[in-house]
């Protein structure tokens, strides 16, 4: 039987680390963390956290890889640092938080229910 997204998502999912939005919004006000959006640029361009930089889902790989011709060295120079990444509802995030793991970074994260969670605390987006 073909997977459906929720199952690619729920797997991911049984291999990495979420913060809650509460719990996200902490670490980002007490320590060193590099914030990826990993939305389409036009989503990125609405609103999003404070310092976030915006990678799409779908460039992520070649961004994180340092042998790739157009990488990304904010990411892929940040294989040691502690990484957050959101979307929209948590699930994008989660499977590139997924793909992150399996190219060595160790700490990353994903927001658990994503930017609608973090709205739903009442945090603020800058855009």
């Amino acid at each position: 039987m073909p997977k459906q997204l929720g199952c690619f998502i729920k797997e991911a999912r049984s291999h990495i680390e979420e913060w809650d939005a509460e719990s996200a919004h902490e670490n980002l006000q007490s320590g060193d963390v590099l914030v990826v959006d990993v939305r389409e640029a036009d989503e990125f361009a609405q609103g999003h956290i404070h310092g976030a930089i915006n990678i799409p889902r779908g460039l992520l790989e070649g961004a994180a890889d340092p042998g790739y011709k157009y990488r990304d060295p904010r990411l892929c120079n940040a294989r040691d640092k502690t990484i957050l990444l959101y979307c929209q509802a948590g699930g994008r995030s989660a499977m590139a938080t997924w793909v992150l793991k399996q190219m060595g970074f160790e700490h990353v994260y994903n927001m658990a229910g994503g930017l609608e969670c973090w709205e739903a605390e009442g945090l603020e987006l800058e855009s």
